[in-house]
């Protein structure tokens, strides 16, 4: 296809306004609505993989989309009543397929690519930590719209009535919500008993993915080889519809799709673990003396050595020789529901936590020590205020020789906090240095086993 034909075809065609609208759509979407692709270290501006999977995330809604605008391009012939003019002519049939599927797949792709484009100059800006791995989750993106719209071609082609485009629309945003529903997950119970509920291999059929919850989680090569072969089956059977003149050819014109879905069901994983895998590259750490970041957040460095150095310093002093003697940020990626895991001797800390989010400079050392002392029970994936959060500020106060608030507490908050927490301090401050170890020590052993109550025990009472 030529430059001119592309050019006549632009003019003739729904393909420029297919694109401006899934480019518009995807665009108000991510800047109109003030959602979680805004927040924390999995801003889609923050990181290219958290980015790639955000836009990917959109195709729930853009992909029904663009199945519905291709339908209504396969009614074009239909619509000015050129269809038997059209078979009379020389020219083959795929040829003049190739054509339309040819210029509604470039407007689609740049489209997509226009969106990319527009989160990585932001992400460029955002982090120092440059990589390609999430290149193929963009490139899917791109060919899941392409096909799509292709195969609503061939169906709009095949089945000429007004009805067809809504209804194709209608039933692919069924289709992305069912795989995002009960038939495209599985459901499995925590060792606490907490349900909760993972992807299974037939939700990986449709274009979207999951929201990026985590800056280390991407997908699999298996994942993208799958996704890969269905949805060329899915655009071979759309321009195969294209073509087909009889009712026998448009039945065979189904068999790549079918085969399609058949071969990407024996590539793609079954176990939730090797779909959303941890990029072991970005988690690799980097570190100033005792202080580690991930590669992600290589820019942070220079920021929490200082804190961290001192957190640690004021640890030993208060601990001794129980006292951690690294900070490093978690790599750990668990499923939501599952108890977190610490290290007495390393200060695992999650930049998107509350505390740590909000802390600057001075605080950031008072988090750390928080973190230090009692790291937390809420379950992966939850939030909660309460035992850990008291716990947390007398422990702090407790090394620091005064009560402060914990970074990022509002004022209501900061009131019970100091309620809760004050008698609790100065009744620690009152015994002897022994037993104010005791309890501290009861406390952190509650704390990083998270088989007690942390605040229950610096109190002097019992672990649950």
């Amino acid at each position: 296809m030529n430059i001119r034909v592309l050019r006549i075809e632009l003019r003739r065609s729904v393909a420029p306004w297919a694109g401006a609208m899934i480019l518009a759509t995807a665009l108000a979407f991510l800047y109109l609505l003030n959602g979680a692709w805004w927040t924390g270290t999995t801003a889609w501006t923050a990181q290219w993989t958290s980015m790639a999977l955000w836009t990917r995330a959109l195709l729930f809604y853009l992909w029904p989309l663009a199945v519905g605008l291709g339908a209504l391009q396969g009614l074009r012939d239909h619509r000015s009543k050129m269809s038997e003019l059209l078979t009379s002519t020389p020219r083959p049939a795929r040829h003049r397929a190739a054509t339309g599927a040819g210029t509604t797949a470039i407007t689609l792709a740049s489209a997509f690519a226009l969106l990319v484009l527009v989160g990585g100059v932001q992400v460029l800006a955002n982090t120092e930590y440059m990589h390609l791995g999430w290149l193929p989750i963009s490139l899917v993106g791109a060919l899941s719209l392409v096909a799509g719209a292709v195969l609503g071609m061939g169906a709009g082609r095949a089945l000429p009535s007004a009805l067809t485009p809504p209804a194709l629309a209608m039933g692919a945003f069924v289709f992305t919500a069912l795989m995002n529903m009960s038939p495209g997950r599985t459901e499995t119970t925590t060792a606490t008993g907490i349900t909760s509920t993972e992807p299974n291999r037939i939700s990986l059929l449709s274009p979207a993915v999951d929201e990026a919850h985590d800056v280390l989680v991407t997908l699999s090569a298996s994942v993208h080889v799958g996704q890969t072969i269905w949805l060329l089956g899915m655009a071979a059977t759309g321009f195969a519809l294209l073509v087909a003149a009889t009712l026998r050819a448009r039945l065979i014109a189904l068999t790549p799709v079918l085969a399609g879905a058949a071969l990407a069901l024996l590539v793609l994983p079954s176990d939730p673990g090797r779909m959303y895998v941890v990029d072991e590259a970005a988690a690799e750490l980097v570190c100033d003396g005792p202080v580690c970041v991930t590669k992600t957040q290589q820019a942070r460095l220079a920021d929490l050595a200082g804190p961290g150095k001192e957190a640690l310093r004021l640890l030993h002093g208060a601990l001794g020789s129980q006292a951690p003697v690294s900070v490093r940020e978690n790599t750990a990626v668990l499923p939501d529901g599952s108890t977190p895991q610490w290290s007495r001797k390393t200060v695992l800390f999650d930049l998107d936590d509350d505390i740590i989010a909000a802390a600057k400079s001075e605080e950031l050392t008072w988090a750390l020590i928080a973190k230090g002392m009692v790291p937390g029970c809420t379950p992966v994936g939850w939030s909660s205020f309460g035992g850990d959060q008291f716990a947390q500020t007398v422990a702090v106060g407790w090394v620091l020789g005064d009560l402060r608030p914990l970074p990022g507490t509002s004022a209501g908050v900061r009131r019970e906090l100091d309620a809760e927490t004050r008698p609790v301090w100065k009744e620690l401050k009152a015994l002897p240095r022994a037993e104010q170890l005791s309890r501290i020590n009861a406390m952190r052993s509650a704390g990083f086993s998270c088989k007690g109550d942390a605040f229950d025990a610096l109190k002097g009472g019992t672990s649950r």
